[in-house]
C-alpha cells in the first residue's frame, strides 16, 4: 500500500508520517519510507543524528543506476538516457517489490532500527546551494516517481512517502501514485488552503484524500476543521509530550506514546487497508501513460531527442499478477 503525507510547510506532516512509520514497524509490517520533501527531515524524525542522516545516499544521485536497472530488457526503451521521470514500465522492464533485495535498494536504501523492527529509508537528497538558479527540485524527485511507477506492492506492505510541502507535487503525476493521501492540516485558514488545492486537483484522478487535523487544542479547533473539510476529516492530533521529546532527539519507547495518538494511528492504518479493495491497476496504468505523454510533448521529446510516446507498451497493465520472469523482467500477465 502506497501512502503520501502532504501539507503546508510547518503543518507537522513529517512528524506524523514518522509516527505512522513507527506504528507500522511496531506491528511487524514491512515498510519502505521515502523522504521526497525539499527539506529533508524524515531521517531525523526517525531518530538518525545529522551524520547518520547525511550518510543515507540520495536517490537523485543514483538516477542513472535506477533507470538502467528499471528499463531491463524493455525493447521500447532504447537507453537509460531516454527515460524520463514518467516513463512507464512495459514488457521486459524490471519491477520492484517491497520485500526483496535489488540493486535499487542496495544503492539507495538504508535500514533504520525502530522499536520492534526496522524500516528501509530512502531519500531524494537535499536541494543544495549549488542547485540554486540551475536546478528544479522536481528533477530530484524523478527517482521517486520512477520507483513508484515500477513498484508492485501488495496488502500488508507499506510505502510511506513524505511529500513536498504545499501543492508542488502537482507539477508531475506523482500525486496519482498513492492508494491514499493524508493531508495534514492545522486548524487555520492557511492550514486548510492546501487541502482545497489538493481536493480540486485530485478530483478528476480518483485520488483518495483524507485530512489529519494537527495541533488541535479544543472543540473550537475541531469545529473549524469539520466546517472546512467536512467528511474528509479522518482524525485529529493534539499536543504530545512524546513528540516533544522526539524532537529533542530523546524519543521514549514508542509504546509510551499517548494512547489517544496510538488510536489515531490505528485509524490511519484502517483507512489505508480499506483502500486495497478500491485498487484499479488499469486506471493506475492509464494515469502513468497520461502523464508520460503530457511530459513527452511539453519537454521530454525535445530534451531526449526521441519520440517518448513510443515507450508506451499498449498491452501492459501493471499489477500484482504481473509475474517476474527469470532475470527479473516483467511479464505481460494482465491483472484480473
Amino acid at each position: 500500500m502506497k501512502i503520501a503525507f502532504v501539507g503546508k510547510g510547518g503543518s507537522g506532516k513529517t512528524t506524523l508520517s514518522s509516527l505512522f512509520i513507527r506504528h507500522l514497524v511496531a506491528t511487524g509490517a514491512p515498510v519502505v519510507a521515502v523522504d521526497a520533501d525539499i527539506n529533508q527531515h524524515l531521517a531525523a524524525a526517525l531518530g538518525l543524528d545529522d551524520a547518520q542522516a547525511a550518510a543515507v545516499p540520495a536517490m537523485g544521485e543514483q538516477l542513472a543506476l535506477i533507470k538502467d536497472h528499471l528499463r531491463g530488457a524493455n525493447p521500447r526503451i532504447t537507453s537509460a538516457r531516454t527515460m524520463i521521470k514518467t516513463t512507464p514500465p512495459g514488457e521486459g522492464s524490471r519491477l520492484l517489490q517491497v520485500c526483496e533485495p535489488n540493486p535499487v535498494y542496495d544503492a539507495c536504501a538504508r535500514p533504520v532500527e525502530l522499536d520492534g523492527g526496522a524500516v528501509r529509508l530512502m531519500v531524494t537528497g537535499p536541494f543544495t546551494e549549488s542547485d540554486l538558479g540551475v536546478a528544479c527540485y522536481h528533477s530530484k524527485t524523478a527517482a521517486v516517481e520512477l520507483f513508484l511507477n515500477h513498484l508492485v506492492d501488495g496488502p500488508g506492505e507499506y510505502v510511506v512517502v513524505d511529500m513536498t510541502a504545499g501543492s508542488d507535487s502537482f507539477a508531475s503525476g506523482m500525486f496519482t501514485r498513492f492508494d491514499i493521501t493524508f493531508l495534514v492540516a492545522e486548524p487555520t485558514r492557511k492550514g486548510v488552503s492546501v487541502y482545497r488545492q489538493y481536493r480540486e486537483y485530485a478530483r478528476d484522478f480518483g485520488v483518495v484524500l483524507k485530512v489529519v487535523g494537527n495541533k488541535v487544542q479544543g472543540q473550537d479547533d475541531l469545529d473549524f476543521l469539520r466546517a472546512e473539510v467536512g467528511d474528509d476529516l479522518l482524525v485529529t492530533v493534539g499536543h504530545s509530550d512524546w513528540v516533544r521529546s522526539m524532537e529533542k532527539g530523546r524519543p521514549p519507547r514508542f509504546d509510551l506514546l499517548e494512547e489517544e495518538n496510538h488510536l489515531s494511528l490505528r485509524r490511519l492504518r484502517t483507512a489505508v487497508d480499506a483502500t486495497y479493495e478500491l485498487r484499479d491497476w488499469e486506471r493506475y496504468t492509464r494515469q502513468m501513460v497520461h502523464f508520460h505523454l503530457k511530459n513527452a510533448r511539453s519537454w521530454g521529446n525535445e530534451r531526449t531527442g526521441a519520440d517518448l510516446a513510443a515507450q508506451i507498451d499498449p498491452g501492459f497493465v501493471l499489477g500484482e499478477s504481473v509475474c517476474a520472469l527469470p532475470g527479473g523482467n516483467a511479464s505481460l500477465t494482465p491483472t484480473a
